[in-house]
């Protein structure tokens, strides 16, 4: 199992992009504890602020920001950045329903992003919607898709260079690869996981969703008719997962978490919220940072569940 010792590795990018690790590049190379990530079960999914401040602008690198407020790319950004806008570029904003497959390869080819490009992504509200953006690439089969860890607020923190300038980039040909539908859950597999119990149901929103105290997070549209929670379902908020810096908590921390409510890798799951965003979130700690096979996020989620007529629901 992976232990709680940071790894610093070397700032060079390889020419085979690929070869590129969570800190720098070449694996294996120990320094002290401050100047790494923690060590997961797959580590090349996160990178440091350093690692982005050095190699942002290095061929074969993209760095894109996902923000929940769509307009905080404009106030400031990474040196160098792409901004997409979940409300309108990740999204089918005809059906409901993830960004169609051309519509991701239209945007992706104008982020200057062809199939072998590494796409580091960050956000605000500690990379909620980064991580939203990551899921839908890992669909649509892009090799190498990263987090930079503590995202936008961890740059700012850090007081590092912020640029105004929208970026533009030469556009390139993108090409998605088949759906992989194995990460996304749809409604009947839902319904059969509470019926069956055959997989731990996982619900990532505040304990006032939960409870059904609250309909939804203050400010935020999408709504549903009924509060509360799928039966059986466990809570556990999304944002436990994260240091008050907003970079991930350490490996051992996060399989407590999970194993204190009973979550764990010998049992399917799945992962649900609003609308899918934040337990894409969770969906990303438990498949890469604790490396469970089997996990899936549902984006029906409660605005989907909460709106259905007749679907059992269950309060405290």
């Amino acid at each position: 199992m992976p232990s709680s010792n940071r790894t610093r590795l070397e700032p060079v990018l390889p020419s085979h992009p690929h070869e590129v690790d969570a800190g720098g590049a070449s694996r294996g190379n120990m320094t002290g504890e401050s100047e790494g990530l923690m060590a997961y079960t797959l580590p090349n999914v996160l990178v440091t602020t350093d690692w982005v401040a050095q190699h942002a602008g290095d061929t074969g690198v993209r760095v894109v920001e996902v923000d929940v407020d769509t307009a905080a790319y404009d106030q400031g950004h990474v040196p160098g950045a792409a901004g997409w806008n979940w409300t309108t570029e990740l999204c089918d904003t005809v059906v409901r329903d993830i960004v169609p497959v051309t519509k991701l390869e239209e945007l992706l080819g104008r982020t200057g992003i062809d199939n072998k490009t590494v796409i580091v992504l960050y956000g605000d509200n500690n990379n909620w919607f980064a991580a939203w953006a990551f899921w839908q690439l890992k669909i649509y089969g892009h090799d190498d898709v990263r987090i930079m860890d503590g995202g936008r607020k961890k740059w700012l923190a850090e007081g590092r260079e912020l640029n105004n300038d929208k970026a533009s980039f030469p556009t390139k040909t993108y090409k998605a690869k088949a759906p992989d539908l194995s990460i996304r859950a749809f409604l009947p597999e839902v319904q059969q996981a509470m019926q069956k119990k055959s997989a731990s149901l996982v619900d990532v929103r505040s304990p006032q969703e939960f409870t059904g105290e609250i309909l939804a997070p203050p400010g935020l549209p999408e709504t549903c008719q009924r509060g509360g929670h799928i039966p059986g379902a466990k809570n556990i908020p999304w944002a436990k997962a994260c240091n008050d810096d907003g970079t991930f908590k350490s490996y051992e921390e996060l399989k407590a978490l999970y194993d204190a409510q009973g979550v764990t890798e010998d049992k399917p799951v799945i992962a649900y919220c609003r609308i899918g965003e934040r337990s894409s979130h969770t969906w990303f700690v438990l498949k890469y940072l604790l490396g469970f096979n089997n996990v899936k996020n549902y984006d029906g989620s409660w605005t989907e569940w909460g709106n259905l007529v007749g679907a059992p629901v269950e309060k405290p």
